[in-house]
């Protein structure tokens, strides 16, 4: 027990002392768990100076000490909707209530909480959490933060208020902080949290004023008037001029609460910064104050955790993966380990350049990230743990499937094979690529039967899937291939045949050519035709179609001006494959013509869904807000985009409007 306790303060120390983890969030909770379960266990071996009953660590030397006048206690955890059912059933047992009172339900930013006093509606001190009792005095860098207010405005400003809340760094911030930090040879972050308190807690002031620090409040402290609900608390420090933590809801029910941690759960990668949690406060201020605290945390609050979206692990080997337009991948082979609920065993490393920035080794602890769908991926290095027999990694200069030379054009991250049409890697991600669901969608032939038929010689190219039928016999002798599922496959490919042109174009895999290009093509030329003779005659009217450009052109230009996809192209052909003339949806509509941004989550159906049928209407749908903007589609918690569009004077639709304008 007193080593788990020891290794748990290392690890405190080393996460709100130092900002340099070495290992993730979910494993150090795993080990409180351990140690909280041992004393429950042992309650006569436990140490009253145990971790299990501080909040946060010592202060970092080189600052100030100065006293909460209200402490700053961390919160108890739930991991499973059981624990939030005690939770609760607590609640009502203290208070003697027959029913759950109304909860308050706030999305758990991961960042650096922070204590911010004004007196008179000035600003004139910020602390950090310390150890709960005593907290960092770091005013001058959180006057950096530009959206921290250092005078009050509106209206019930109190005497004096202490607004707590929590210093973070938005998602697409912290990658491109990252990539900087990596570029410039200084420390990459772990993951955002660290970011934020490692750039919040610089004894040099300009250097926090340069990082990508923002704050979203939550709570007040010390306060000289009084709030009957913490709802009310939450509504005046929005009107005082703080920014309020999104996707706060007020529940009655139970089961009303999981459904929205659950909702959370799925969406809450696509809103744009950390969370790790809902936490869950009693709204009524008075059952906050008969509740109390015990130990370390309060009894009206707990923090839902959700399944750990970052671990360490070990990377035992770098991988080289060649794609279909000969684009090379660095893949990173993992002792496999739980991320979300999900077995992982391999993650992207991106391209040479971020391996070297980060100096990441083959036998290296590393911290992996995944994040709702995405590819799983290496973060960053625990350097005290790396092996004494470690070297740097050297990026091969030949392809591993072919031998070729491998080349890296000017302005570009990745290496390429340009042995495009005798890699044997190029060719089997071309066909698998080809026959996937965007593309031909043959049912039956995935990744898996390409290999069986590329290793066999029963396929070549991508002619050959279609002179399959004339191979039914040397079918049958693989494993699983019998009468019927030979029919059902050589059915799937002769249907496969009649095909849009877009999903032609996007299936021939040229690079940079995708369904948003492909559609955009097929609505300029309406069939392969003219769209080959454009090529040939004047490509650069291509270059000037919105949404391509001169890249994509040159990309056009290579694949069909190049005599091996000529021929491809009219064997296709020969051999039955049908591209119907392009037919742009007729269906007018305030979309038709017009550039469209989402932003925010929409509550009613996907953000897919949304640009489907805004597509669908004629619209272009843009990642971006311009002056060339139309309509801007407004969802919860929608952020930047939407301010800037709003000083753009572009059309604004929230979600319910925008629903009554695509019903057909």
């Amino acid at each position: 027990m007193d080593l788990l306790a020891e290794e748990i303060n290392r690890h405190n120390k080393l996460y709100h002392t130092d900002d340099n983890p070495e290992i993730s969030d979910s494993e150090y909770d795993n080990l409180i768990c351990e140690l909280q379960k041992l004393e429950n266990e042992f309650p006569l071996l436990a140490n009253p100076n145990s971790p299990t009953q501080k909040v946060g660590n010592a202060p970092q030397k080189g600052f100030n000490t100065i006293e909460h006048t209200v402490p700053m206690l961390s919160l108890g955890n739930a991991f499973s909707e059981k624990n939030v059912a005690d939770f609760i059933d607590r609640i009502c047992k203290f208070l003697t209530l027959s029913e759950m009172p109304e909860i308050v339900a706030e999305p758990k930013i991961d960042g650096l909480s922070c204590s911010l006093t004004y007196k008179q509606g000035v600003l004139i001190q910020a602390l950090t959490r310390g150890d709960g009792k005593k907290g960092e005095d770091i005013t001058i860098n959180v006057k950096t933060i530009k959206n921290i207010p250092h005078k009050l405005k509106g209206e019930n400003i109190p005497y004096i208020v202490d607004v707590r809340g929590e210093v973070y760094i938005a998602n697409l911030d912290f990658e491109n902080l990252n990539n900087e930090q990596a570029k410039n040879g200084l420390k990459v972050f772990a993951n955002p949290r660290n970011a934020a308190a490692g750039s919040l807690r610089q004894l040099d002031s300009t250097i926090t004023a340069k990082r990508p620090l923002k704050f979203f409040a939550y709570a007040i402290g010390e306060c000289s008037s009084e709030f009957k609900y913490h709802t009310d608390e939450l509504k005046n420090i929005k009107n005082w001029g703080f920014v309020d933590i999104p996707y706060t809801k007020t529940f009655t029910k139970l089961n009303d609460m999981i459904s929205w941690y659950e909702k959370v759960t799925n969406e809450r990668q696509n809103w744009g910064f950390a969370i790790d949690g809902i936490v869950y406060k009693v709204n009524d201020i008075s059952l906050q104050k008969r509740l109390g605290f015990i130990a370390k945390s309060p009894r009206w609050a707990i923090a839902h955790k959700f399944p750990a979206q970052q671990v360490t692990t070990i990377l035992e080997k770098i991988d080289i993966q060649v794609g279909r337009t000969g684009v090379i991948t660095p893949v990173a082979r993992l002792k496999p380990v739980n991320v979300g609920g999900v077995m992982v065993s391999n993650a992207t490393l991106h391209n040479e350049d971020y391996i070297k920035d980060r100096d990441i080794r083959e036998g290296d602890t590393v911290f992996i990230e995944r994040a709702g769908e995405v590819i799983p991926k290496v973060q960053s290095s625990v350097i005290a743990k790396r092996p004494k027999n470690s070297t740097k990694y050297i990026f091969p200069t030949t392809c591993p499937a072919c031998g070729s030379n491998l080349v890296r054009s000017e302005g570009e991250a990745a290496y390429r094979c340009i042995n495009h049409l005798n890699c044997a890697a190029q060719i089997e991600a071309r066909l698998t690529h080809f026959v996937s669901k965007k593309c031909f969608d043959i049912d039956g032939m995935g990744e898996k039967q390409v290999k069986a038929f590329l290793k066999k010689g029963f396929i070549k190219n991508i002619v050959d899937i279609f002179r399959l039928k004339n191979k039914s016999n040397e079918l049958k002798t693989l494993d699983g291939y019998g009468e019927k599922s030979i029919d059902k496959l050589l059915i799937s490919i002769e249907s496969s045949k009649n095909i849009s042109l877009p999903r032609f174009i996007g299936s021939l895999g040229i690079h940079m050519v995708g369904e948003q290009v492909a559609i955009l093509l097929a609505e300029k030329y309406s069939n392969l035709v003219t769209l080959q003779q454009v090529i040939n005659e004047n490509p650069q009217e291509i270059a000037n179609i919105d949404g391509i450009g001169h890249k994509i052109m040159s990309n056009l230009e290579q694949f069909f001006i190049e005599p091996h996809n000529q021929q491809m192209i009219k064997e296709l052909i020969a051999e039955g494959v049908n591209i119907a003339e392009y037919k742009p949806n007729k269906i007018e509509s305030i979309f038709t013509g017009k550039t469209v941004v989402l932003t925010g989550t929409l509550q009613k159906m996907s953000r897919a869904e949304a640009k489907a049928r805004i597509q669908e209407l004629g619209g272009k749908v843009s990642s971006s807000v311009s002056a060339k903007t139309d309509f801007i589609i407004a969802g919860e918690a929608a952020g930047s985009k939407l301010k800037k569009a709003e000083s753009l004077g572009v059309t604004i639709l929230d979600e319910k409007i925008f629903l009554q304008k695509i019903i057909r």
